[in-house]
């Protein structure tokens, strides 16, 4: 199986910091590549909302995927929070009305509401890619999924990860996870992966579980990392994987079956459903076997009168205990069902343009500093960090915002592990002692234009030369 997100033919680009388009990951029989630049007008023109888009025009036709915004602010944050998308309040709006108890009422508020919460499960589901035996739990966000996970894990289970990921993907697993370096390139963590788990295989038998946790896109330097290749290691020696899908949904599809991924955790406020939803998917007998996650009302089949005598149900109410998060549930399957919908293809070769304008851009800047993990050519999403030397970059984040209206985030990013590297290496990269502590990061989207683009790239450059 190819990679997550494989490159398709080299786009020309005055610099070698153009990254190559990343096509989307798809089942077998979709197409799995992206037409080349010679195509990319083309495509583009078959999609009105996204050639508007494209031309900066703020005036598109609303569609389900046009997203809510506040106008003369330029939100390049996607990465930590994507604007709300239209699917997503109107199918809130719609349902508000009829806002009621879900699986827990005779009444035709109860009964709409408890409709809209499983079909919104089945629909999340066809956009994951799930097995038919797979459980689709709704948590809070990915972090919350990942958590449930790690509670979930048979006794005994050893954890395998990456010191690139996330807080939440760090964080949550037991003591005695093993947490490798971060990886030169996407072979490095390949090959890196595969000998951890013959280490760990060694005297040790079939019988110890153990489970790889990966990210599928970096949330620091936007680099997408091999998932198919990881998983296809992990079951060479009986491992399960977990893949951290918070940043790569948003911009490419993800095929849990395709993958042959195990689990997946995303967040439906980086999905442009913003109402405190996010999804575990995946293996059903972990979860059906695990303690619930929360212990409460609607997990059980029944509660006797001595203080244990409790009977826990199975299936993804096991661990949903309480009332469910209804709105958030019905605003996520409206996203993935217009996302569905959409041309892809068009989005993605959009997106990598403006990514593409962005990094040669800052390129372009002699005292601002890239962050990556992998090679400048790398595929990868539309995130980018970076640095300006010699400023702090909470004060260049708090300048963006006052006087230009730009939003950006600035700090760590939840990866405080990789950011502090690459912060050193880019220092080494590029010959400087002057790099702050902290980094940058723009994140673009649906809403994003060429005109934001710009209007960051003339603000950063008349900053960098009042230095």
């Amino acid at each position: 199986m190819s990679t997550t997100v494989a490159p398709p033919a080299r786009r020309t680009a005055p610099a070698d910091l153009a990254p190559d388009p990343v096509a989307a990951v798809t089942a077998p029989g979709r197409p799995a590549d992206a037409p080349a630049d010679s195509t990319a007008a083309a495509a583009l023109a078959t999609d009105s909302t996204v050639a508007a888009l494209a031309a900066g025009s703020t005036a598109a036709a609303a569609g389900p995927l046009d997203v809510l915004g506040v106008p003369g602010q330029i939100n390049l944050d996607y990465a930590a929070t994507a604007p709300c998308a239209r699917a997503a309040a109107d199918a809130v709006a719609e349902l508000l009305p009829w806002y009621g108890s879900v699986h827990r009422g005779a009444g035709a508020l109860s009964r709409r509401s408890t409709l809209a919460y499983e079909r919104s499960r089945e629909r999340v589901g066809d956009f994951l890619g799930v097995r038919a035996d797979d459980h689709v739990i709704f948590t809070r966000n990915t972090t919350d999924a990942l958590n449930l996970l790690a509670r979930a894990l048979p006794a005994g289970t050893r954890v395998v990860t990456f010191g690139g990921e996330h807080h939440a993907n760090l964080l949550p697993w037991p003591a005695g996870a093993v947490r490798l370096p971060v990886p030169g390139s996407p072979a490095t963590a390949v090959r890196s992966l595969d000998a951890a788990l013959r280490e760990l295989r060694r005297g040790a038998t079939e019988a110890v579980p153990i489970l790889v946790a990966v990210t599928g896109a970096s949330n620091v330097t936007g680099e997408v990392w091999p998932v198919a290749e990881l998983a296809l290691v992990a079951h060479r020696y009986g491992a399960r994987i977990a893949l951290d899908a918070a940043q790569l949904a948003p911009h490419a599809p993800v095929d849990l079956a395709a993958l042959d991924v195990d689990y997946v955790a995303v967040s439906g406020h980086k999905l442009y459903a913003p109402f405190g939803i996010g999804v575990l998917a995946g293996r059903s007998d972990w979860l059906d076997a695990a303690p619930p996650y929360l212990a409460g009302g609607g997990a059980t089949l029944a509660v006797g009168a001595a203080t244990h005598d409790v009977r826990w149900t199975t299936g993804p109410a096991r661990h949903e205990a309480g009332t469910p998060n209804l709105l958030g549930a019905v605003a996520l399957a409206a996203v993935c069902q217009a996302l569905e919908a959409a041309d892809r293809t068009a989005l993605h070769l959009h997106e990598q343009a403006l990514l593409a304008h962005l990094r040669a851009g800052l390129a372009a800047l002699p005292e601002v500093c890239e962050l990556r993990t992998f090679a400048a050519e790398a595929p990868r999403v539309g995130i980018v960090s970076f640095v300006v030397a010699g400023r702090d970059s909470a004060e260049v984040a708090a300048e963006l915002a006052q006087r230009w209206q730009i939003g950006l985030r600035d700090g760590l990013f939840c990866a405080h592990p990789l950011a502090r590297r690459l912060l050193a290496e880019a220092a080494s990269r590029n010959g400087r002692a002057d790099l702050p502590a902290t980094a940058l990061r723009a994140s673009i989207g649906l809403g994003t234009t060429r005109r934001h683009v710009d209007h960051l790239l003339a603000a950063l450059a008349t900053l960098t030369d009042a230095n």
